[in-house]
């Protein structure tokens, strides 16, 4: 049940991603562009889903178990360090550079684009570095 709950999930919010136009790289660059011409309304969709995830977050704190009986699996480190800062710059240099984060390039990537599926592919690469380098 809870993979099919899961797979409905990610529709949904796929869906989300390409009706918010997250998946144009344009548009999110545009967003970005901070000193040139900026397009604000991917602040909108930022603002939605803060308003949606703040308050299941904190139902979620609160509980032990998921709706589905599985065990909540929450983070617990408070503790801004040196790694999670550093993949935090790594993270937004390369949403800047390609127009593209995680989940909205796997989206792109199911249509086929060179640049998308260009950029799961560094992304997998990237993952399986640092598995590498936390195994050493």
């Amino acid at each position: 049940m809870g993979s099919v709950v899961g797979a409905l999930a990610g529709l949904v919010f796929g869906l989300g991603l390409i009706i918010s136009g997250m998946v144009q790289p344009a548009k999110v660059l545009g967003f970005l562009d901070l000193a040139g011409a900026w397009d604000p309304s991917l602040a909108f969709v930022m603002g939605g889903a803060i308003a949606v995830g703040l308050p299941a977050f904190a139902l979620a704190r609160r509980r032990r178990e998921t709706f589905l009986g599985l065990q909540m699996q929450l983070p617990t480190s408070t503790l801004l360090d040196r790694r999670l800062v550093g993949g935090s710059l790594m993270f937004g240099a390369g949403w800047g550079l390609a127009g593209l984060c995680p989940g909205p390039a796997l989206v792109v990537a199911g249509s086929g684009d060179p640049k998308a599926l260009g950029f799961v592919a560094a992304m997998v690469a990237g993952m399986a570095l640092f598995e590498w380098l936390e195994r050493r």
